[in-house]
């Protein structure tokens, strides 16, 4: 009896144990965590309208451009204190979208911004700018993503198109996305953090020092 007991209650422990996440995957927020939180070797995992997708490994195609994105919004956070720059941050946006964009600004709280830090450490709710590079997923970047971003109110967000040698920048304008056309000196300026400029053909060129100047020559007195 007492061995038949214990098998039963090994099998229910084993029935317990959450599965995997899968690509293709359809699932709500709370199980997605509840599978990603239990697979410390998976470094990237987003759930998208209801769908998981799972990272594959990083190129230096992906990794060189997404290297000047994170200098360009670092730069310009340690300017402004009320901002926050994060990469890689996991983002909660409903019970279906769960994202990993490659970068983000955001204001922080106590400055209007409408994102917050969870117990569990997660950013909740839409941060001001997401910026994803699209090596090999613009398909997902311009399309669901782009759909889950507009939805829940995300006000910038910006897809650089590495294979195309394009940069697209959508602002929300009465809950649609527009995108922006750089101004005479090439440059895209951003509707939400004052002074964050982009000198579209050196960030395409991947020439961070000159992206970078595009934000020291707005440093505040």
């Amino acid at each position: 009896m007492l061995a038949v007991e214990n098998k039963s209650n090994a099998a229910g422990s084993s029935t317990s144990r959450p599965l995997p996440l899968e690509n293709g995957d359809f699932m709500h927020t709370r199980e997605f965590l509840r599978r990603y939180e239990r697979m410390p070797q998976v470094k990237k995992a987003e759930l998208i309208e209801g769908i998981v997708y799972m990272g594959s490994p990083v190129s230096v195609r992906h990794a060189k451009p997404d290297g000047v994105i994170q200098a360009w919004l670092v730069t310009y956070a340690s300017r402004h204190p009320e901002t926050e720059a994060l990469t890689n941050a996991t983002v909660i946006l409903d019970a279906e979208n769960t994202v990993q964009p490659d970068a983000l600004l955001r204001w922080l709280p106590e400055h209007g911004g409408l994102t917050r830090v969870n117990e569990d450490g997660y950013l909740v709710g839409p941060p001001e700018l997401i910026v994803e590079v699209a090596a090999s997923s613009a398909s997902i970047d311009l399309r669901d993503k782009w759909r889950a971003y507009c939805r829940n109110g995300v006000r910038e967000y910006m897809v650089w198109c590495v294979a195309e040698g394009r940069l697209e920048w959508f602002c929300l304008e009465a809950d649609e996305y527009h995108p922006q056309l750089p101004d005479a000196q090439g440059l895209l300026h951003s509707r939400v953090f004052p002074g964050l400029r982009l000198p579209v053909e050196p960030l395409l060129a991947c020439d961070t020092a000159r992206v970078l100047a595009a934000c020291t020559e707005n440093k505040p007195a």
